[in-house]
């Protein structure tokens, strides 16, 4: 959707308000509501904290059909979610993307439940239900929220067992898509005590990007989650919360579908659709990859937290949070977008981690109040992705010979030929010759009969597997206070220091077999140096390669080559290194409290990144890893803004406007098919946000949000690129119209959300940047122009009964968008594209009872 259209709704939307009545708009209105949060680790009112801080009570997440974060994301400025799998989500907030699935490196965007950090990647993305409220917290965070919070935070506060008395609510839905949804919550009081509350949700849909091979469509949903909580409280000083989560996802494929080439039956070659993101996908995983499993995820994430508040004075409470956590992750994707078994993976991760917090709060209604405290955190994080190719279409790909061209099957350009061509050792022979000759310099050329025999070698399920491990030990001890210097302007500041202890490892190797591809292509490289004894050694390579009892020969007499990494020593050891990174951050914060409906802050803070030991493959086969220290990224932050309650506080306004600058950026580079951490030198962002939450008559609520970031790469290989999935303008609206109807209340709630252009990485798809792929990408398209989506809720209830009745629509004009682009397929020169999510409509029925 254009800019136009956008600004055409929102002129709508005023001209509307302009042309109610008078007397309507003269009608009484409620204050609008004051959530009580807790972000710097007091009870306070949102108006009253002195940070960029958005946060939604129970009420409001359900009058916004919110239930997972991408929903949130719509109306929180400053922040972006990408859900292209539970497994691998992506948080951007101020322009900076959290999404790195590697064990070794730290989120930038840390994810709270109550107070327990859950931001490893596999574990972060977790169903949004029977929640108290939300509080995402913007700019560096590290001194309130602890690990990761380099740029923000956002902390989800369960719903936690009442002593106050029953109550629970129980709600279901249904909609196209065979969408079906049920969620249920119970309170369940023993005694005065003791309370009991349980709840849980199973969310179902089917894919909304088609199978043109049949089977299960992509882009499903498949959840379930529950959610048991204890509180127990001996005495007026005393206070416990036992929670216990469990969340197991089991969707479909994620449908990276290939922009280049149409569709087709593998078999026969028929064309099965077009290139569109939103067309179907023809993706399989091939019948012996991991003994037959196919593509989608299986994932369990569980935890288990204690909180606990001892009021030892009237001026001091000591807070506990412990917590454990695991997750088991395996993920089968097919990256290369196309039906043919050029490229199949698994991401394989699993992970626990143990933290342990005590913070001493200190409030005597004096001029000063704070804490102190520490904590520590362990975690044991291990990945396996195994990757298999079929090295005789790898060949094709690397030599655009996708379609078969040169077979004469008068095949168009984006149509690839049958898996079978591909087993014609004559076509993939002379393929062969002209790679080996065109990477040697014409140094070398291959006779007719030695190419086909190598050619006759290629291995159609050849498999190399990467090994990852991270061991975590890390301490933190930090201290936080407030001085009222007077009535109206109070300083705060706050310090933390954080010292790792981390030790990494990292292993490669062949399975079942050397690289019949990757040796040709090693020895045509060997060749290019033009020297007898390289010449020799290249022809050498060769003639072992040409031979039937090639995957015989032992390591020491031909290496076992990989073709996008190298194994390691002894085919797989696993070498480990360590690494011990320390580093202080900080805040000052000053508020001025102009009137109780009036506040001005601004602050300096200082985030941090751990540095991380980036690992890669071997430079040669059979040898150890490569490990390289990239520094701790840091960033340096100036923000000042406003809170304003206005209309007798029926309208909130929250300002804010920042700059960042940051020092040893850190991005991911891929080479050949692994992504690798590096260190991009500085970058800059500064921009605004702003959020309107009116109350405008007593049967009419606005909220409107909107935020500026220009994030760019402030030199170095990426000088003046965006960051990645960090739109410069986006906005929101939401209105709530109010009418009698029927005996009851009829509540119409349209909301319109718009982005701008987004690219998908660091690189914006620069051909520069894609140079040493093995098939460069010379087209600038990855990217997502700007849109918008329009989405509808009509409910309808009595005040005198416990039921609820809902319709809902999202994305009501069908807009197509995309939410992901380039992928691993981008380095064998076969980018590919995911679909956003179509328009899809339902009804609901709640039913509460107290």
């Amino acid at each position: 959707m254009t800019m136009s259209r956008a600004r055409l709704l929102a002129a709508a939307s005023a001209f509307g308000l302009c042309a109610l009545p008078a007397a309507a708009l003269a009608q009484e209105a409620s204050a609008v509501e004051e959530i009580v949060v807790t972000a710097q680790k007091t009870q306070q009112q949102a108006i009253d904290v002195p940070i960029s801080l958005t946060a939604y009570g129970a009420e409001r997440l359900e009058a916004l059909g919110v239930q997972d974060f991408a929903d949130l994301s719509l109306f929180t400025p400053g922040f972006e979610v990408q859900d292209q799998s539970p497994n691998n989500p992506g948080f951007v907030m101020r322009g900076i993307t959290s999404d790195s699935t590697d064990p070794y490196s730290e989120a930038r965007v840390s994810v709270f439940q109550d107070g327990v950090s859950i931001s490893k990647s596999q574990g972060s993305y977790v169903e949004l239900f029977d929640l108290e409220r939300v509080e995402v917290a913007k700019g560096p965070q590290s001194t309130l929220f602890g690990r990761g919070a380099l740029i923000g935070g956002v902390n989800l506060i369960q719903t936690k067992a009442s002593t106050a008395g029953a109550d629970g609510y129980f709600k279901v839905e249904a909609g196209d898509y065979d969408y079906r949804m049920g969620e249920a919550a119970v309170n369940l009081p023993m005694n005065d005590k003791l309370a009991l509350r349980l709840s849980g949700r199973l969310r179902y849909r089917d894919g909304y990007v088609k199978n043109a091979l049949g089977g299960e469509d992509f882009q499903s949903v498949d959840t379930s989650a529950f959610r048991a909580a204890l509180r127990f409280e001996p005495n007026e000083r005393v206070g416990i919360d036992l929670i216990a989560n469990y969340q197991k996802d089991e969707p479909t494929g994620t449908s990276f579908k290939s922009g280049g080439f149409s569709p087709t039956d593998p078999v026969t070659g028929q064309v099965l659709g077009d290139t569109r993101p939103q067309s179907a996908a023809a993706l399989a995983s091939p019948a012996n990859f991991e003994g037959g499993r196919p593509l989608g995820l299986e994932r369990m994430v569980t935890g288990y937290t204690a909180l606990a508040e001892f009021k030892l004075t009237d001026a001091l409470t000591l807070n506990s949070i412990s917590a454990y956590r695991r997750y088991d992750s395996e993920e089968t994707f097919d990256p290369d977008g196309t039906a043919l078994g050029i490229l199949t993976g698994l991401n394989d991760a699993r992970g626990e981690q143990w933290s342990q917090e005590l913070r001493l709060n200190y409030d005597n209604g004096g001029r000063f109040r704070g804490f102190v405290g520490g904590d520590i955190f362990k975690a044991k994080d291990r990945q396996r992705v195994p990757l298999q190719f079929d090295e005789r279409i790898g060949l094709a790909v690397v030599t655009g010979q996708l379609n078969a061209s040169a077979a004469g099957l008068g095949l168009a350009a984006t149509t690839p030929a049958p898996a079978g061509v591909f087993a014609n050792t004559a076509f993939t022979g002379a393929l062969l010759r002209g790679l080996v000759a065109s990477i040697s310099g014409n140094r070398v050329v291959l006779s007719t009969a030695q190419a086909t025999a190598i050619a006759a070698n290629l291995r159609a399920n050849h498999v190399e597997e990467t090994s990852s491990t991270s061991d975590l030990d890390s301490f933190d001890v930090f201290a936080d206070g407030t001085f009222k210097v007077t009535d109206k302007l109070e300083v705060s500041a706050g310090v933390r220091f954080t010292r790792d202890d981390k030790t990494t490892g990292f292993g490669s190797r062949v399975v079942g077999g050397r690289s019949v591809l990757g040796g040709a292509i090693g020895a045509a490289t060997v060749a290019a140096a033009g020297t007898p004894a390289a010449l020799a050694q290249a022809q050498a390579i060769l003639g072992a390669l040409s031979l039937p009892t090639v995957q015989q020969i032992p390591a020491s007499q031909l290496p076992l080559f990989g073709v996008t990494f190298q194994p390691t020593t002894g085919n797989g050891q696993v070498f480990e290194q360590d690494l011990k990174d320390d580093g202080v951050t900080w805040r000052l914060v000053a508020r001025y409290a102009a009137s109780d409906d009036a506040n001005l802050y601004a602050s300096f803070a200082r985030g941090r990144r751990p540095g991380v030991l980036a690992a890669s493959g071997p430079a040669s086969p059979g040898t150890a890893p490569r490990f390289g220290q990239v520094d701790a990224e840091t960033v340096d932050s100036y923000e000042a803004g406003a809170k304003l309650a206005l209309l007798d506080r029926r309208l909130r306004l929250d300002l804010s406007a920042y700059r960042y600058d940051y020092d040893n950026f850190q991005t991911v580079e891929q080479q050949g098919t692994l992504f690798v951490i590096t260190n991009a030198g500085k970058a800059k962002a500064y921009g605004f946000e702003g959020q309107a939450d009116w109350a405008v008559t007593s049967y009419l609520d606005l909220l409107a949000t909107y935020a500026y970031s220009h994030a760019r790469f402030d030199g170095g290989a990426y000088d003046g690129n965006r960051f990645r999935l960090s739109p410069d303008h986006s906005l929101s609206v939401a209105v709530s119209w109010r009418a009698p109807l029927a005996g009851g209340e009829l509540e119409i709630r349209p909301s319109y959300t718009w982005q701008s252009k987004v690219f998908f990485d660091d690189t914006n798809d620069r051909a520069v940047f894609q140079a040493n792929n093995f098939v460069p990408d010379r087209v600038q398209d990855e990217f997502q122009k700007a849109y918008g989506l329009l989405n509808l809720r009509v409910s309808w209830s009595r005040e005198d009964s416990p039921v609820t009745l809902e319709a809902f629509a999202s994305n009501l004009t069908d807009e197509d968008y995309i939410i992901d682009a380039g992928n691993t397929g981008d380095s064998l020169g076969l980018p590919t594209f995911i679909a956003g999510a179509p328009r899809m409509v339902g009804v609901g029925v709640t039913y509460r009872w107290r």
